[in-house]
């Protein structure tokens, strides 16, 4: 069950529209795929240090209030900020066009990828959020946890890689219709997301 939910956040975190994405997109369609996986593997190292940010912030409090329940409320309601804010993406019209680094060796790919990810305050936000529900919701502790995360981490990882392999071949396919689709749909999720958590205490 662990590997199962770390796949559905994963894909629901992979069909996130923002600058990260465009980014991936951009590099793919102007500097080709190899290029293209290494932004992606700088991507997934940035995620994966906000990951031990927020776990040492919760673990952290969660040591000296013993109060779940405050962790959860917190992961609630950021992901439903998360969510409404992709509702509003859904309204705007699109602009596949990404924040302009150059990037020229092997490691500056990388570098791209990992700043562009940490650029966003809200990346930190929305991981935070994710540990509050693995936490407090899944209850996952050591092993658990931290499998969890690594099964997010590999599926948006492997799924950058098929958007940065399928954006060169259909480029076409990347409609502002779909992206309004996408984030109506991730919207929704993590507004049932954050919800659960909010009922934290009744269930």
């Amino acid at each position: 069950m662990v590997v199962v939910n770390g796949v559905l956040f994963g894909l629901l975190l992979a069909i996130l529209i923002g600058p990260v994405f465009f980014t991936l997109i951009q590099t793919s369609i102007e500097k080709g795929f190899s290029k293209a996986i290494l932004v992606a593997v700088g991507i997934a190292l940035s995620d994966i240090s906000y990951i031990v940010l927020a776990y040492f912030g919760i673990s952290k409090f969660l040591k000296s209030s013993g109060y779940d329940a405050s962790v959860a409320y917190l992961g609630g309601a950021i992901l439903i900020g998360f969510g409404l804010a992709s509702f509003f993406r859904s309204r705007k019209v699109v602009n596949l066009s990404a924040k302009s680094i150059e990037a020229k060796g092997f490691f500056r790919y990388v570098i791209k990828g990992f700043i562009i990810n940490g650029l966003s305050p809200f990346v930190l936000l929305f991981w935070v959020g994710a540990m509050g529900l693995a936490t407090a919701e899944y209850n996952y502790t050591g092993f658990d946890l931290a499998l969890f995360f690594a099964v997010i981490i590999v599926v948006v990882l492997l799924t950058d890689l098929l958007k940065a392999y399928l954006a060169g071949k259909l480029r076409s396919f990347f409609t502002p219709r779909l992206f309004k689709i996408l984030n109506i749909v991730v919207g929704t999720a993590l507004c049932l997301f954050g919800l659960r958590l909010l009922a934290f205490d009744f269930f």
